[in-house]
């Protein structure tokens, strides 16, 4: 069994823990902080012209220097738009000095790099294939969605891990800002790639949640010759017959005509369907462990077997 790991948090998540409050709070707490070497949040409100960002951090303000804002921003490997888009949002710190003020103050020094430094040796450094950990959407771009996975750490999510039912854009899926889970799917030179569809349930769970008979909703996914694919999860999708008038992303109402598992087949008849704009919501996830070495998504009694293996 692999060793329990210390776990680190996409930024925000300590901004409003009462012992980060406290801390942040006052000088002392943040000479306390210098001491000890505890991580804290505070939200960054100003980039100065010079790439500092200006943190808010009770009724004083601290400062991380340029080159302190992110791993790579010294060596030049990260564009200063790492520091930039933190603006008005949650940084992670260690406090590392304090200087005066042209008013004779103390301001604090704080090093968002040397957070990251930190999460990376003590964290993500030790993540293998197969772990499951938390994330948050940072950013979607047509390929895939980029995701936090600890002290502002970003790592890709593609397009085609994120569910088994295919979307066009991640926004089908995912908002930024929103919660996640997520596997680790490789590493490669220091490089995560993450997956997801793996948590959202195999063909029968999904398939266990439906009946004949019923009529539910769905999202029209692609229109064929011989019918229109229907996303009843999204790591569920039937199979509608030929119906006029229907494209591609439209939401429909749709009968469920017969289930076959060993075929993993949902056989559909289309009663309505229609354009309408949806938020997405926070996935359903089946799957609530830490680790996952093998999914299999298809049934014992397919013939055709999908799996991932980590």
């Amino acid at each position: 069994m692999k060793p329990k790991m210390i776990e680190y948090y996409p930024e925000g998540k300590l901004m409003n823990k009462p012992e980060n409050k406290f801390q942040i709070s006052s000088l002392q707490g943040l000479m306390d902080a210098q001491q000890e070497g505890t991580m804290l949040e505070a939200r960054a409100i100003v980039c100065d012209s010079s790439h500092n960002l200006i943190v808010e951090l009770g009724s004083i303000r601290g400062i991380i220097p340029r080159e302190e804002g992110a791993i790579g921003i010294k060596e030049g490997t990260v564009r200063d738009i790492a520091i930039i888009s933190r603006v008005n949002k949650p940084v992670c710190f260690i406090v590392e000095d304090f200087m005066k003020g042209s008013d004779g103050n103390l301001i604090p020094i704080l090093s968002r790099r040397a957070a990251q430094e930190r999460c990376m040796q003590n964290y993500i450094n030790k993540l293998i294939p197969g772990d499951i950990i938390n994330a948050k959407i940072t950013h979607l771009d047509s390929f895939g969605a980029f995701a936090d996975i600890g002290c502002g750490i970003v790592s890709l999510l593609p397009i085609d891990s994120i569910s088994v039912s295919r979307i066009d854009h991640p926004r089908e899926r995912f908002s930024v800002g929103m919660d996640i889970r997520t596997i680790i799917k490789n590493k490669d030179n220091g490089r995560i790639t993450l997956s997801h569809k793996e948590l959202l349930g195999t063909w029968e769970e999904n398939a266990e949640q439906f009946s004949i008979g019923e009529t539910v909703a769905g999202v029209i996914r692609s229109v064929e010759d011989y019918g229109a694919f229907v996303e009843l999860a999204p790591n569920l999708a039937g199979l509608a017959e030929t119906h006029t008038n229907i494209e591609s992303g439209q939401q429909a109402s749709v009968y469920i005509k017969n289930i076959i598992p060993s075929r993993m087949k949902i056989k559909l008849i289309i009663i309505d369907a229609f354009m309408s704009d949806r938020t997405p919501t926070l996935p359903e996830y089946f799957y609530q462990g830490t680790h996952i070495d093998r999914f299999q998504y298809s049934p014992e009694s397919s013939l055709k077997v999908i799996e991932t293996i980590f």
